[in-house]
């Protein structure tokens, strides 16, 4: 288990995630698409900041937007990916796959994918927002051998799902971290701290390059998760 407060930010750009960096981000999440809520950032992005960044970087490992169940060639594509960020050296991966038809999470891919990412962390991402039972999917995806999962507790943000992240937190114990994102900022990481107790946070930066307040967040969260 962590024994600090640990401040990821996911970066759309490679530029955002190395600007995170010096504002004082533990760890990047890269993505692509914002629009999309993000998919696997190109090769040249992956290559242009893992040769710059010196935090940890997860990187997610999604084909497309939209659902999260996957076809066949999608779940090659998958392992390719995952392949390529262990070659490169990338500290972890993020992903989640749900079974069609009933959203559950499908324990037979992610378990492969989990053993293909080794050792790698591996994040469980917001597709767990979408189950049914959110205190069913953390057993579930606790055992497909997951080190964490984000997630906003099912509600819009994760203020608003503090309560349900605490029960999950519980349920979790020492099997995995639970993460609150998805609406994570300057202004109630502090009432998310005090409720959940989580001691790993999700938020995000958008062309940081060319947003001063951004900065100005990441400064700001970092220091109330230090006090």
């Amino acid at each position: 288990m962590l024994n600090k407060r640990l401040l990821e930010i996911v970066a759309f750009r490679p530029e955002s995630a190395l600007i995170a960096e010096q504002a004082g981000a533990d760890r990047i999440e890269l993505c692509d698409d914002h629009a999309a809520s993000g998919i696997t950032p190109s090769k040249a992005s992956l290559d242009f900041v893992r040769h710059r960044l010196t935090i940890d970087l997860f990187v997610m490992v999604r084909p497309r937007g939209g659902d999260f169940v996957y076809t066949d060639e999608e779940f090659e594509q998958m392992k390719r990916d995952i392949e390529y960020c262990k070659q490169i050296g990338c500290e972890g991966v993020v992903f989640g796959i749900l079974m069609p038809g009933t959203n559950l999470v499908d324990e037979t891919r992610c378990s492969a994918l989990v053993d293909l990412a080794g050792p790698m962390g591996v994040t469980f991402h917001r597709a767990i927002d979408k189950t049914p039972d959110a205190l069913q999917a953390v057993d579930s995806i606790a055992r497909c051998g997951f080190h964490r999962i984000l997630t906003s507790g099912g509600a819009d943000n994760p203020l608003l799902g503090a309560t349900r992240l605490n029960d999950m937190i519980r349920l979790a114990g020492k099997r995995l971290s639970i993460m609150p994102g998805g609406g994570v900022r300057a202004d109630n990481i502090k009432q998310i701290k005090e409720i959940t107790g989580a001691m790993e946070f999700h938020s995000s930066a958008l062309n940081l390059e060319t947003m001063l307040p951004e900065l100005d967040e990441i400064r700001t969260m970092k220091s109330i998760l230090l006090a």
